[in-house]
């Protein structure tokens, strides 16, 4: 069965196209519009709207929740105070990622993590005798990201404190008389909030949304322009950019967190004194180099780019819709040093650009690499250089 989100009457009726995805079993928009280029450039430059209810929901509560995460999480979570949430990722025993995903500390003893894909038994059955409740809360609450460069004036008109909300900080208000939870999160390098109600709430609470952001230049997003938004980001994406160890064949389709660049959530890993699941095979991988790849950004040479297709007689593409499939990578002697999993032309950079494993030896910012791809059916080679990710951070995402 296909679920819908709490909001699916309001985004349905927004639906011009028709034209839907499944997300976690829910129907999600693919684009809102004719055109998802035009939903991208809303979130760059004004404010979108996008409907993140089916991510995977899980609050985590107890005198012992603390303790709890602290072996579960690689991320030291004792360093996320109330009030804050952290990007996070939790390993297997062999150090290899099962997911990552954003946790949030509501209040002390209370947690709300989020996943892309179900995790509820791997947390809930390591519970022991350790006072700390797991409990699935997916459907019981619906999620509204707010994301651009008006979003903090937009929603600081309805929930006064997210004017001051620092990033990655979590406050409560209420929009249209209903209480929310806002965070300063979200999934497209830019500054952006996401709205989190409980689901009987959530249609009062999207109408008063709606009509405060109406005439002031917002759209609601679909998948395509999310998967758009978040390249240029350098936000990986589950299922293409990595994959969960559980799901995995073999090794080759297996990720560390340093090979998927998060080696500065361990920067205090020295003084950290967790027995976390994963930590051993970590600190291997760290001692004795042993990773096999650096998450890295590219940028293509226009020029070279164009002369490829000029040469074979052809206008050089500028596509903007993301290929989520492997590119090779080469190095100057055209020996094959990894691959680019997202591809895309990036409106606002005006460049091809790609998120890439190379080795790490090649990982340096700068570094010239060949990506291959194939023109009138043969492969071709065009200069990039290594970039570092995120490949778009404008100022006030941070600020």
């Amino acid at each position: 069965m296909i679920r819908t989100t709490p909001f699916h009457p309001r985004t349905s009726a927004l639906n011009e196209t028709g034209l839907w995805q499944h997300w976690s079993g829910h129907l999600a928009a693919s684009r809102y519009q004719s055109s998802d280029k035009l939903e991208y450039f809303a979130v760059r430059n004004a404010a979108g709207i996008f409907d993140t209810s089916p991510l995977y929901k899980y609050r985590i509560a107890g005198r012992d929740a603390e303790r709890f995460l602290s072996g579960m999480l690689a991320r030291d979570i004792r360093q996320c105070p109330p009030g804050h949430a952290h990007y996070t990722t939790w390993l297997d025993e062999r150090g290899f990622v099962l997911e990552d995903g954003v946790i949030q500390h509501r209040s002390v003893g209370e947690y709300l993590l989020t996943s892309a894909e179900p995790n509820f038994a791997w947390f809930a059955d390591r519970v022991g005798r350790m006072a700390v409740s797991v409990e699935e809360v997916s459907l019981g609450i619906g999620a509204l990201a707010v994301q651009g460069p008006r979003s903090r004036d937009l929603l600081a008109r309805l929930v006064p404190d997210t004017a001051a909300l620092p990033f990655f900080g979590i406050t409560t208000g209420s929009i249209g008389g209903r209480p929310v939870t806002v965070s300063r999160t979200g999934y497209t390098g830019d500054l952006g909030y996401e709205v989190w109600v409980e689901t009987p709430d959530a249609l009062a609470v999207w109408d008063a949304l709606w009509d405060a952001l109406d005439g002031r230049g917002v759209l609601p997003y679909g998948m395509a322009a999310l998967y758009m938004l978040r390249i240029e980001a350098g936000l990986m994406l589950l299922g293409v950019d990595f994959d969960s160890s559980r799901f995995a064949f073999n090794d080759a389709h297996r990720s560390t967190p340093l090979e998927l660049g998060w080696r500065w959530m361990f920067k205090g890993l020295a003084e950290d004194d967790r027995p976390f699941i994963g930590r051993r095979a970590l600190e291997r991988e760290i001692a004795e180099r042993t990773s096999r790849w650096n998450m890295v950004g590219l940028v293509v040479d226009w020029q070279d780019y164009d002369r490829v297709y000029s040469a074979a007689g052809l206008i050089p593409p500028k596509d903007h819709r993301p290929i989520h499939e492997d590119w090779m990578v080469y190095d100057d002697e055209r020996r094959r040093v990894g691959y680019a999993a997202s591809t895309m032309y990036s409106p606002v950079l005006q460049r091809h650009v790609a998120l890439a494993r190379v080795r790490p030896d090649l990982g340096r910012p700068g570094t010239r690499l060949f990506l291959e791809f194939t023109v009138d059916h043969h492969y071709e080679q065009v200069a990039a250089h290594v970039a570092r990710l995120p490949l778009y951070n404008p100022q006030r995402k941070t600020a």
